[in-house]
């Protein structure tokens, strides 16, 4: 599949190299992101942790890496897509760590421009709210 002249694989690749330019962003308690794994999902760079995966609170996205059909997977990339879009042209960026979920990912609750990024998440269609109880699948 080709899309404006660029195969799709050059634009993962291409979206995957912007996390590199991330990381040149500060946040307000001094993490980097580094990577954004998905759309919860997020990779920070921070002073006395080091690389930290962590798993965004307050909400939960597709899953890109294990969909349960092509619609939650191309749900998932969007999700992903947008999540960089907005921690790449955010003017501020506040992460507040908390413990770790059953995966050993940092708990954190990260906060754009003042806004909670769960809210800004859930009101674009990106992801649903979520309060750590049973998750609902993305497949209609």
């Amino acid at each position: 599949m080709r899309w404006f002249g660029i195969g799709i694989g050059a634009v993962a690749v291409l979206a995957q190299g912007s996390d590199v330019l991330l990381g040149l962003r500060p946040v307000t308690d001094g993490c980097r992101v580094v990577y954004v794994v998905d759309g919860d999902t997020v990779d920070f760079s921070c002073p006395g942790e080091g690389l930290i995966r962590a798993r965004v609170t307050g909400f939960d996205a597709p899953e890109l890496y294990s969909p349960q059909c092509a619609s939650e997977a191309a749900a998932a990339l969007a999700s992903q897509t947008y999540l960089r879009w907005v921690f790449g042209t955010a003017d501020e960026l506040r992460v507040i760590l908390g413990g770790r979920d059953r995966y050993d990912r940092r708990l954190v609750e990260v906060f754009v421009d003042g806004q909670r990024l769960a809210d800004r998440m859930v009101e674009a269609g990106h992801a649903r709210t979520y309060d750590g109880g049973a998750r609902t699948g993305w497949c209609a």
